[in-house]
């Protein structure tokens, strides 16, 4: 064989393996016009403003707990006693220990605070946020108390959530007494400005030791001698004025 056909089998055979290095990267690559992978999209939310508006002449209210909810969730019932979350809030005015059992509960989709006390002809409004999947059977709980009281509370118990976008509700609410301390009206058990209290002890006090309608303010000027409340710390219902909006 001679040299310049030795050096055209080499080429040949080199071209080969070129072709067949080629044809083995291409076999490796994505067939042409494939999609490229996508993310899932994020879960699509519903948005609720919610406005609380103090009636009051001189009673503050603590920062106010929201919590949105499916039926079978509520921040109390009528007649029965109140769970240590809602002594705590409704005696010291800390929402803390409420929120934290509310989120561990399997029927709450979400909750939020408010961030300071709303005082008299104030207002406050917090938003909150939940699945819009869990719309058709959401409830909205709201709870808030009178700091210049023992232990009473303003509440919206677990109202209809399933609003469609720019709907609005509003609702006037009334005071209930958690039943945990005894009304004295004495600075010491009061946490608020007219008292300055320690606010919440463990020890149920209150006899009835059971949620119910609030009696009232008695006060010093008529006549409950222990009071160091006044006139101006009475309260006639409604208390508060909630304003609730779909926003999302």
């Amino acid at each position: 064989m001679n040299s310049q056909l030795k050096k055209i089998l080499s080429a040949l055979l080199l071209s080969g393996s070129l072709l067949g290095q080629a044809c083995s990267t291409d076999d490796s690559s994505p067939p042409v016009g494939s999609p490229p992978a996508l993310n899932p999209p994020p879960p699509a939310m519903a948005s609720f403003d919610v406005t609380v508006s103090n009636l009051t002449n001189a009673q503050p209210l603590s920062p106010i707990a929201v919590i949105a909810h499916q039926p079978g969730y509520a921040i109390f019932s009528i007649g029965s006693a109140a769970s240590m979350g809602l002594e705590e809030m409704a005696e010291g005015g800390d929402n803390t220990a409420l929120l934290a059992a509310a989120d561990a509960d399997m029927m709450v989709a979400s909750s939020v605070s408010g961030a300071a006390a709303i005082g008299p002809a104030g207002s406050e409004m917090v938003t909150i946020d939940v699945l819009e999947s869990g719309l058709p059977d959401l409830e909205i709980s709201i709870a808030t108390m009178l700091v210049n009281t023992n232990d009473a509370f303003t509440s919206l118990n677990a109202v209809v959530g399933n609003m469609a976008v720019g709907d609005v509700l509003t609702f006037y609410t009334v005071t209930y007494d958690a039943g945990t301390e005894a009304d004295t009206e004495m600075a010491s058990d009061i946490p608020g400005p007219a008292g300055g209290g320690t606010g919440f002890d463990m020890a149920r006090d209150d006899q009835a030791d059971r949620v119910a309608m609030h009696s009232g303010i008695v006060s010093q000027d008529d006549g409950l001698a222990t009071s160091d409340l006044t006139e101006q710390h009475r309260f006639d219902n409604p208390v508060a004025h909630i304003r609730i909006t779909r926003t999302d």
